[in-house]
């Protein structure tokens, strides 16, 4: 059995998926599987997976049903007690495999490894800011708390124990957006994460990701789930009152002034920074300009996010 099971999902990614998998295949640490699900991809992703020719790669093809899916459908297939996830488009360091490796024996008793990660933009490649405190080259951290700034939890950059997935499910495959913070909440309320200070893995921002899509709105994350968990929880709270603001924002944008609202009322503005509680004020149109200038921030490397 190989030490680690690696899913990687692949929809339509024929420009990133041989840098991908030349970035898995060229681990220093060298125990492990490879499972690529295709996920109904139109393009030549499937062609240039399969150009791979590894003893360790095994592939699958399925109808399109979403990233979740793909990853679910990876996990059940998955030989081993350690699970990673790298997208098709995103980018490991040759240490990666043996970093988490090392400190899964290390913090035998974790079930959650991640690590730091920088963000490649069509300008620059810029390291990802966190909320976390460094007093050594690991923390144990709380999800929450760790998460004000850039996620402690990057999908592309974290190893789960299987065991996890079976106590607290795996990818809601109804979410279209968020479907990773919503498993991260989940993961947050049960398991502390060893946070590697390391940056071993790459983020590239793709300005056509499917969770961008406007068509995707309607399917996002579901606060409601969490509602008596954040009232006994004043980091989740805070957490959620950020990702409330997020989709706030998105909801004025798409003219939804019903749900703006209802977002807006559930948050306790004392969690929100004096700018963000602006931009809740401001008429789409000039969030709208706010955005343009700050998307073209992100292609200049200048900032890695908005509204942070």
């Amino acid at each position: 059995m190989p030490f680690f099971s690696i899913i990687i999902p692949l929809y339509n990614k024929e420009n990133f998926i041989e840098n991908t998998l030349k970035s898995v295949i060229n681990q220093s640490f060298t125990d492990f599987e490879i499972i690529i699900v295709n996920d109904g991809s139109t393009d030549a992703s499937e062609i240039k997976a399969k150009q791979f020719i590894d003893a360790r790669i095994r592939y699958f093809s399925k109808e399109n049903e979403g990233v979740s899916s793909a990853r679910n459908y990876g996990i059940a297939l998955a030989q081993s007690d350690y699970i990673s996830f790298i997208d098709a488009d995103d980018y490991w360091y040759p240490n990666f495999l043996q970093e988490m490796f090392e400190n899964i024996n290390r913090f035998s008793n974790q079930k959650v490894f991640s690590a730091a990660i920088e963000i490649e933009t069509s300008a620059k490649i810029i390291e990802a800011q966190y909320s976390i405190k460094k007093t050594s080259d690991c923390e144990i951290v709380n999800y929450f708390d760790a998460s004000v700034k850039t996620t402690a939890i990057c999908t592309s950059c974290a190893v789960f124990h299987k065991s996890l997935f079976e106590e607290i499910g795996n990818f809601d495959i109804n979410l279209k957006s968020g479907q990773d913070t919503d498993l991260w909440i989940r993961i947050g309320l049960i398991y502390p994460v060893l946070f590697s200070w390391k940056i071993l893995a790459r983020y590239v921002h793709d300005s056509n990701s499917l969770s961008k899509r406007k068509e995707y709105y309607n399917k996002k994350m579901d606060f409601s789930k969490f509602t008596d968990a954040e009232r006994k929880n004043p980091a989740l709270r805070k957490f959620l009152d950020l990702n409330r603001f997020s989709f706030a924002i998105k909801s004025k944008l798409n003219n939804d002034k019903i749900n703006f609202e209802n977002l807006r009322k559930g948050i306790d503005l004392k969690n929100l920074s004096s700018k963000k509680r602006i931009l809740l004020k401001l008429p789409a149109t000039v969030l709208k300009t706010l955005i343009a200038l700050n998307l073209l921030l992100i292609k200049l490397g200048l900032t890695n996010s908005v509204f942070k």
